[in-house]
Order: structure tokens, then C-alpha cells, then sequence
């Protein structure tokens, strides 16, 4: 079979199929080319084309998401790797292995004037683990060559997972074609090391709260947390992002959080345990730092400096699932207090309450929307929440059973929503998926729908309030006369008339009256328009939630 005539090419392209990457996501490009033909030609490899680079990454991280396997991604020289970073940083907070190849003019050409031409060397590396070049001009396939890149691609298979950096300086003539060659590559395997477990009894008849933060569906931990959250000392806060679902957890922190004084010590745990990553409550952020916790235990591989609330006690490099499991071995004193009981009437009460909770006539809001959401959507799905306000809504609402929910939250930027959602559709097209997207995130990553084929299996729900909704609802630029203009940049464009202009149908919506109707129809049509924009009063939302929280809160 023919691909690349470049050696080095076809090295890294066996290497990369060795290490257990199976997708590519290519953005066109001259200098890239000789990839993109050993990659079309691998056997093992399967390609997509994606012309914008910063959609291509946050499509390749929704790809490693739903796959839960690494995913390449490979551009041409010059900016085109920049765009890259975006979702770089995202795939670092998130611990998704993402590789991204770049190629490169070699490296004497590099600030001599050539074209499309930029210092490509370590350009990610405060978000990347691992950087490694080669050079066309002095690449000698050898022992160390091997071990090399076979050294640098087993970070992708790490427990502490995320991007890795591999750049490739290529000379001209770029398309000739050869025979495919075969290489061998030695494995490198992670080391396994028994888990430093903490002195359990030091938390025996304390106060204990659990704190999961985003993380993939994990049933292992979901069971045994509930058999830990079943003692009366131990309150265990989760979020939807966590995605563990349980009665005896407190699903909607915000709402709990809203029904009591902080102050209060009584609701003060003294023990703190952390799995998972991004919290999106800032409440429980400030909550906590403002308490002074006896031990605070986070548990991961990751981040070891990280320390959210300034009582980092011990960063503990063991499983979750595990940690729990020899914590409940222990015989410790938990059901000697009332904590669990405390935090969790005020769940209730909150839940009972936001049933009958209603905004005004005539206006449709941000809230109305999400609430018919909770009330409509139905599993199994993958729910995508973009950032900002459309995030903080879904948080005040019980997870909904069998529904996966996903967000960018390791840098909680809102470009990349549309793309990561394109492509964890694409990697798992037998199941449903839905997107809630504000107008300005969809706006700023319109280009995922330039992406083809675009999954039939994704619907779109837009929230069009148009601008930066979150500004109205978070203090300090809610009350700025400069919101407008310059935080929430409040416009008039309509994002489904950009995706009228790819080639889509869309549903518009602004009639409250229609709301229910509207959104259950669109949930469950087969065939007809898959994006819906939903126009809101701008005005008009922040108030809505006030008058929530206050509701609830009686």
C-alpha cells in the first residue's frame, strides 16, 4: 500500500497507531500533507477534516470524551497550531489525552523569512505534558528514536491524562507516495504502586462532607458513595456534571446552600473530601474557604498544588472508587450526628418549593426555558450544557435519570461548545445528543457547523437573549452602567440565521404560550429542523432568578 514517501512520516504515523490512537482530526494545510496521506493510507486510522483548527481540537476532545481513548489532531505550519490552544488548555484541566502534531518547516528555516513560518517549538508548554520534535534533516530511524517517541506517546495512557506536543519539521517536495513500511515500537506500560492511604480514624465521629466535582459516569463510585452518604455525619454534595445519581446526595448545591446562613455553624463540616474536577458553584467556593476545616482530602492524580479552599490537608494519588471502599472497611464512629439531615431538609424543601415556582405572564425568561427542559427531556441522552448562565441553570434542577451530562468546564470558556458537542455525536452516532447553547457561544463557534458530515444524532437548543447573560446574574457587572456595552456586549444577530446560511433548518421560538409544545416536539421529532433558537427577554431574567432563590427560600 502507498503512503507518504517521507520515513519519518510513516514512523510517526505506525508509532501513533501503536500507541492506541484510531482517530485523526486533519485541518487542510500544505506543509501537513505528508500526514494526511500516510494517515488516509493506515489501515488502523480513521480521518476527519475539519478546516478550522480550534473547532477541529474541541471536536477531537468531544471524540476522546465519548471514546474515552486518545485522539491526534494535525494541522499545517505557521498560526494554524495556535488555534489550537484553546482547547489544549480545556483537554489540561480536564485530563483529556489529546495529541496534538504539528508540522513544521525544519528547524533552519525557522525566523528567516519564509512563509507561514512561526516558532512552533514548546509553543503549549504550560499546558502540556510532554513536548518532542524531529527534524526531517537529521532523523536517523535507531533504537533511540523508538524509545524516544514511544517514551513521549505512553503519557497518553497516564493516570494523570492530557495533551502532549508532538511537532515535525518537513522539507519540499511534501507529496510523493512510497510503499508503507513496517516499524516496531517497545510499550511502555505505568508502573502500578501501592495507594499511600491517610490515618481514616483521624475523621471518626466528625463532621464529613463529600465534594465531587465534573467527572464521566462512574457507577463503581456512585454505589459506593451511597453506602457512605447513608451515616447521618457525612453530607455528600454533587453536581450534574458530576454524573452520580443518588436520593441521599444533594444534587443541587446552590439550592441547598440558599436555604440556610453560612455562618451557621451548624452546618460547618469539619472534614472535607474532594474527588473530580471543576466545581461550577461559586457559592461552595466561598462557602468553604471561609471555614476553617480540620482536613480537607482531595482525591486524584491530578494537580498535586491544587488547593480550591486553603486547607489542603493531603493531595492523595489513589482511585476514588477505592478510597471509598477502604474507608468504609474502617469502624469508625458515623452516626453519632444529625449533618446529613440538616443539609438535606433544605434540599427538600427547595425541591418541594420550586415546583410551584412560576414567572410572570406575557414575558418568556431563561428560567421558563430550563424548566421545561427538566420537565421534558427524557434519557438516555448526552446533554451538553455550554457555558456560563446555561450551566448555573442546569444546576438548580435534580439530575434527570439516565440523561450523561457534559460541559467544558476545565477552563469554562465558552468557545468551543458547539464543536466538542459535534464531536461526541460523531464518535457515538447510535445515541441521542443535545446541546443548550447561549447565543453568544454558538456565535463564537459557529464554525462546527461547517463540519461534514454534521451528526444527525445532535440537537441544538439555543438561548437567545441576545449577549453575555451571565453579566446580568453575577454581582459586580450586573450593576455597572457598562454592562451592555462592553460585559454582556448586548447585539442583535441571530444565530439561527448563521445556521440558516450552512445549509440548516432552524425552529424560532418566542412565544411563552408555546413553549412546552414547542420543546416537546422538538425533543422528540425524528426528522425536521435540529436546531431550535429560543428568544427570552432580556431583560427581564436576572430578576426571575432573584425571584427564585427568594422563592425557595421561604
Amino acid at each position: 500500500m502507498l503512503s507518504s514517501d517521507k520515513e519519518l512520516v510513516q514512523f510517526v504515523v505506525e508509532a501513533l497507531a501503536s500507541h492506541g490512537i484510531q482517530k485523526v482530526v486533519l485541518s487542510p494545510g500544505s506543509r501537513n500533507a505528508p500526514f494526511a496521506i500516510a494517515f488516509d493510507a493506515h489501515p488502523q486510522l480513521e480521518t476527519l477534516v475539519v478546516h478550522d483548527e480550534r473547532a477541529a481540537a474541541f471536536i477531537a476532545i468531544g471524540w476522546a470524551e465519548q471514546t474515552q481513548t486518545p485522539v491526534a489532531i494535525c494541522c499545517t505550519s505557521g498560526s494554524a497550531c495556535l488555534n489550537y490552544y484553546p482547547a489544549l488548555a480545556e483537554a489540561y484541566y480536564r485530563n483529556i489525552p489529546i495529541l496534538a502534531l504539528t508540522a513544521d518547516r525544519p528547524s533552519k528555516w525557522i525566523n528567516q523569512g519564509d512563509g507561514q513560518t512561526i516558532v512552533q517549538a514548546e509553543v503549549f508548554k504550560n499546558h502540556a505534558h510532554a513536548y518532542l520534535a524531529f527534524d526531517e534533516d537529521d532523523f536517523i530511524l535507531n533504537a533511540q528514536r523508538i524509545a524516544q517517541i514511544s517514551g513521549f506517546l505512553s503519557h497518553l495512557s497516564q493516570p494523570w491524562k492530557g495533551p502532549i506536543h508532538l511537532n515535525i519539521g518537513l522539507n519540499e517536495p511534501l507529496y510523493g507516495l512510497a510503499e508503507m513500511r513496517a516499524f516496531e515500537f517497545e510499550m511502555f506500560h505505568p508502573q502500578e504502586t501501592n495507594p499511600i492511604l491517610p490515618d481514616f480514624s483521624r475523621i471518626s465521629g466528625k463532621k464529613i462532607m463529600v465534594l465531587v466535582g465534573q467527572m464521566d459516569p462512574n457507577p463503581a463510585l456512585e454505589f459506593q458513595l451511597a453506602l457512605f452518604a447513608k451515616y447521618s455525619n457525612v453530607v455528600v454534595l454533587v453536581e450534574n456534571t458530576s454524573n452520580l445519581q443518588n436520593e441521599l446526595f444533594n444534587h443541587c448545591i446552590d439550592r441547598s446552600l440558599n436555604g440556610f446562613d453560612p455562618t451557621d455553624t451548624r452546618y460547618h463540616p469539619e472534614v472535607l473530601i474532594s474527588f473530580g474536577g471543576a466545581i461550577v458553584s461559586k457559592r461552595i467556593k466561598a462557602f468553604l474557604r471561609q471555614i476553617p476545616l480540620e482536613i480537607h482530602w482531595r482525591i486524584s492524580y491530578d494537580f498535586p498544588q491544587m488547593n480550591t479552599f486553603g486547607t489542603l490537608s493531603a493531595h492523595l494519588k489513589v482511585d476514588p472508587t477505592l478510597f471509598v471502599q477502604k474507608l468504609l472497611a474502617q469502624n469508625l464512629v458515623l452516626q453519632n450526628l444529625n449533618f446529613s439531615g440538616k443539609w438535606k431538609a433544605h434540599d427538600y424543601q427547595a425541591k418541594d418549593r420550586l415546583v410551584a415556582f412560576s414567572s410572570a405572564a406575557g414575558f418568556l425568561h431563561d428560567f421558563d426555558v430550563f424548566k421545561t427542559l427538566q420537565e421534558t427531556i427524557e434519557g438516555p441522552l448526552h446533554l451538553h450544557l455550554a457555558n456560563s448562565s446555561v450551566v448555573r441553570y442546569a444546576q438548580l434542577f435534580d439530575p434527570i435519570s439516565n440523561v450523561i451530562y457534559h460541559s467544558n468546564r476545565g477552563t469554562s470558556g465558552i468557545d468551543g461548545s458547539v464543536s466538542t458537542a459535534v464531536g461526541a455525536a460523531l464518535a457515538s452516532p447510535l445515541e441521542q445528543h443535545l446541546l443548550i447553547c447561549g447565543d453568544t457561544s454558538f456565535i463564537y463557534d459557529s464554525n462546527a457547523l461547517w463540519t461534514a458530515p454534521f451528526p444527525q444524532n445532535l440537537k441544538i437548543l439555543i438561548i437567545q437573549n441576545h449577549g453575555g447573560g451571565i453579566f446580568q446574574i453575577i454581582p459586580g457587572p450586573a450593576q455597572s452602567p457598562l454592562r451592555g456595552q462592553y460585559f454582556e456586549a448586548t447585539h442583535q444577530k441571530s444565530p439561527g440565521k448563521i445556521a440558516e446560511g450552512y445549509g440548516f433548518e432552524v425552529q424560532y421560538l418566542s412565544d411563552k404560550t408555546k413553549l412546552d409544545a414547542t420543546i416537546s416536539t422538538f425533543l422528540a421529532r425524528k426528522e425536521g429542523p435540529q436546531i431550535l433558537e429560543v428568544s427570552t427577554a432580556q431583560n427581564h431574567n436576572a430578576q426571575v432568578l432573584q425571584d427564585f432563590f427568594n422563592f425557595v427560600k421561604k
